[in-house]
């Protein structure tokens, strides 16, 4: 039982040290995918901003080329060169335009004629709109830091890479602009951008190592923005400010719940309770010796309760509290199924050999036992008269319903015998008035045979009762040869008791009953000797 109870405390502390650490965990993982999401939509808003400008900035310079290919003028007249000088004033993505000949030098740009033999850029890649794009070109004619330049027919625009991506950024955030095949056009803040943008594929948000990002993609072009994950440690701090306290909550409540459940399996009801719901009862056997001849009878069924660890705990701890709490019935139940599945074939066998059960107050003063008795029998082929009924001096408080019960029962085929008599206070006049068979003679009288106690005389006198009332008699707790001469001289006519056999599982008690019969010869007709 001890063993029993340390199992379900450390099973309980298992339980509510995991019920606790779940809601933490659960909470932090929360608070860090909530800041890692936050995180996440902060930098998709950077990354479609610089998108925007991107697109804007392309724009532009297709405006501006668009424009200037739709004038007039002979390339690089003075008319042409003034045009492209406004069309560059007034574009603010435009650093410098320029007018390349059919062979692909240049002539002219917004400052005026080209000097010396410049010849067009390679071309990078073009976008889907048609404009080719040359990247990080030394301006000719400017000398100015490296620029983009945008070709469209004969003019191109040089744009500043800056103009791409220029937006305002939080701290840490860096930005890089990409086409479609992933060449990077231009970066803000891009140290650590390598890392992060061969993995990017097709994904919108994610982690790269210890890098954040987001990616907003347009026609032909895609933003990146990225921040290291170490930023988000503010944000965590404050989801774990917020959550943690929530998960402590929960994580109170479910230690709460595990240990009132904890203490509920502990309480002897509630344990009880879930045995018969398991079924987890079994039954023993100890065999029924008739005095005179050493000829096993019978036995009584005898209930033990297996726990699911295999130890067995006995009837005196628990049969109490099942009659406290009415789950004796059900446990009643399970020993005649018991019976049956267990010793059915033997009692069909041998029609001399009985089985005795005992019955409650509670079955006794309903008398619902019959009707379980009869259904459960009825398919078994064993008759009413191989059950014995055994019913303690507890089961007489209502002795009217006790005696209309036990005659029902003995009408139905039954014997009835009054168990570990003496020990209760039913009186002579009790007995006179209940239809039984038997008197059961208890230990505790059996234990003084032989001794000069004050209590050795009351055994004959139980004896010299049970003959007078027409009833055989059985001898509980035999332990001694000396005990059972003592008895069989007096008239008792059968025993039971460690001297013969200790309480048997099934089989063991089947084999007892052969070795019997081989050595003492079959039983006579012990069924209902008293008087009906």
């Amino acid at each position: 039982m001890e063993a029993r109870r340390s199992r379900i405390v450390a099973a309980g502390m298992a339980l509510g040290l995991l019920g606790a650490a779940i809601p933490i965990i659960a909470m932090a993982w929360m608070s860090w995918t909530i800041a890692l999401q936050k995180e996440q939509d902060a930098l998709a808003l950077f990354a479609e901003r610089a998108l925007a400008r991107a697109q804007a900035t392309f724009e532009d310079a297709r405006s501006a080329l668009t424009a200037i290919a739709a004038t007039p003028f002979e390339p690089c007249s003075p008319q042409h060169v003034a045009r492209m000088r406004t069309l560059t004033i007034d574009t603010l993505s435009v650093e410098e335009m320029g007018y390349f000949g059919d062979d692909g030098v240049l002539r002219c740009t917004s400052w005026g004629p080209a000097e010396g033999d410049v010849g067009k850029a390679g071309i990078d890649y073009v976008t889907p709109d048609g404009l080719e794009v040359s990247l990080r070109v030394a301006p000719a004619v400017s000398r100015g830091a490296t620029v983009t330049a945008l070709h469209l027919g004969n003019h191109n625009v040089l744009v500043s890479p800056a103009r791409f991506v220029d937006i305002l950024t939080d701290e840490g955030v860096s930005i890089a602009l990409t086409n479609a095949r992933g060449t990077l056009i231009n970066a803000v803040n891009g140290e650590g951008l390598p890392r992060v943008l061969p993995p990017l594929g097709e994904t919108g948000a994610g982690m790269a190592g210890d890098t954040v990002f987001a990616v907003a993609r347009g026609e032909g072009l895609a933003a990146v923005a990225t921040r290291p994950s170490s930023g988000l440690v503010s944000g965590l701090r404050d989801e774990l400010a917020f959550l943690l306290p929530v998960g402590a909550f929960i994580a109170a409540f479910i230690v709460g719940i595990v240990v009132w459940l904890s203490r509920k399996r502990l309480e002897p009801r509630a344990e009880l309770a879930l045995a018969v719901q398991n079924r987890e009862f079994v039954v023993h056997y100890q065999p029924i010796v008739a005095l005179a001849t050493g000829i096993c009878v019978g036995a009584e069924a005898l209930v033990r309760w297996r726990r699911p660890d295999g130890t067995l705990v006995r009837p005196d701890l628990f049969i109490p509290l099942a009659e406290e709490t009415g789950l004796i019935m059900p446990i009643t139940d399970q020993v005649i199924d018991a019976v049956i599945a267990d010793l059915g074939s033997t009692l069909v066998a041998d029609r001399t050999l009985h089985i005795a059960v005992n019955l409650s107050a509670a079955d006794i003063s309903s008398g619902r036992f019959l009707d379980v008795v009869a259904r459960k029998l009825a398919p078994t082929g064993i008759r009413p008269e191989q059950l014995w009924l055994e019913a303690t001096e507890r089961g007489f408080i209502d002795i009217e319903a006790a005696r209309v019960n036990l005659a029902r029962a003995r009408q139905a085929g039954h014997s009835v015998a009054i168990d570990d008599f003496g020990t209760g206070y039913s009186s002579l006049q009790y007995l006179e008035g209940l239809p039984m068979d038997a008197l059961k003679i208890d230990k505790s009288f059996i234990d003084t045979v032989g001794k000069d106690t004050a209590t050795s005389s009351v055994t004959l006198h139980i004896i010299d009762m049970a003959r007078e009332l027409g009833l055989f008699t059985v001898a509980e707790g035999i332990e001694t040869a000396e005990q059972a001469e003592y008895l069989k001289a007096r008239g008792v006519d059968f025993g039971q008791g460690w001297l013969f056999a200790k309480p048997l599982p099934p089989t063991e008690f089947a084999a007892y009953h052969e070795r019997s019969r081989r050595i003492h010869g079959p039983a006579p007709e012990v069924i209902r000797v008293a008087a009906a």
